[in-house]
């Protein structure tokens, strides 16, 4: 992501000195639209657990899952978390199968997968949640409302662009 921002920065000021701030603000929105993209495809998708529960964000599309509500977690390839109605949601920003990666020079013994210790974690704020006895609430969907925001944006400036170098005085 950080890359993406500064390439997209470097095109931006690239622009602004050869071309002027006409042409800039008409590239702007272009620019931003694959930065967004970027985010949304590579960024944006995670799993995060807290006291009441486990959020999982897949691309825009989030889901909340109460730890009463949750039947099992496991690991296929990605995070599975099964809801005790039979629901499957899995996490594409989870921790993901794989083999272990040893840190050269480093070798400390410990050679779980990176996936199977995250897998332990979020286990163990599930069983701490339960011997709390957690409540089952509802499974909640909703979409990444600032990132959606955001699209529109980029998009309403893409659109004003096209206007201005279609418009009326463009030859």
């Amino acid at each position: 992501m950080i890359i993406s921002a500064v390439v997209a920065a470097f095109l931006l000021g690239d622009a602004l000195v050869r071309a002027g701030i006409g042409s800039t603000l008409l590239l702007a929105p272009w620019v931003l639209l694959l930065l967004w993209a970027v985010y949304v495809l590579l960024f944006a998708s995670a799993v995060t657990t807290d006291a009441t529960g486990i959020t999982v964000q897949n691309f825009l599309r989030r889901t909340r899952v109460p730890w009463g509500a949750v039947d099992d977690i496991v690991l296929r390839y990605q995070l599975i978390v099964t809801t005790k109605d039979g629901r499957r949601v899995t996490c594409f920003g989870g921790p993901v199968s794989g083999r272990s990666r040893r840190l050269p020079g480093r070798d400390d013994g410990n050679r779980m997968p990176n996936a199977l210790r995250d897998l332990d974690v979020i286990r163990a704020d599930w069983e701490r949640a339960l011997d709390g006895d957690a409540a089952a609430g509802p499974v909640a969907r909703s979409w990444d409302l600032p990132a959606l925001l955001a699209l529109f944006v980029v998009v309403l400036g893409a659109v004003v662009a096209t206007v201005i170098v279609s418009g009326p005085g463009s030859a």
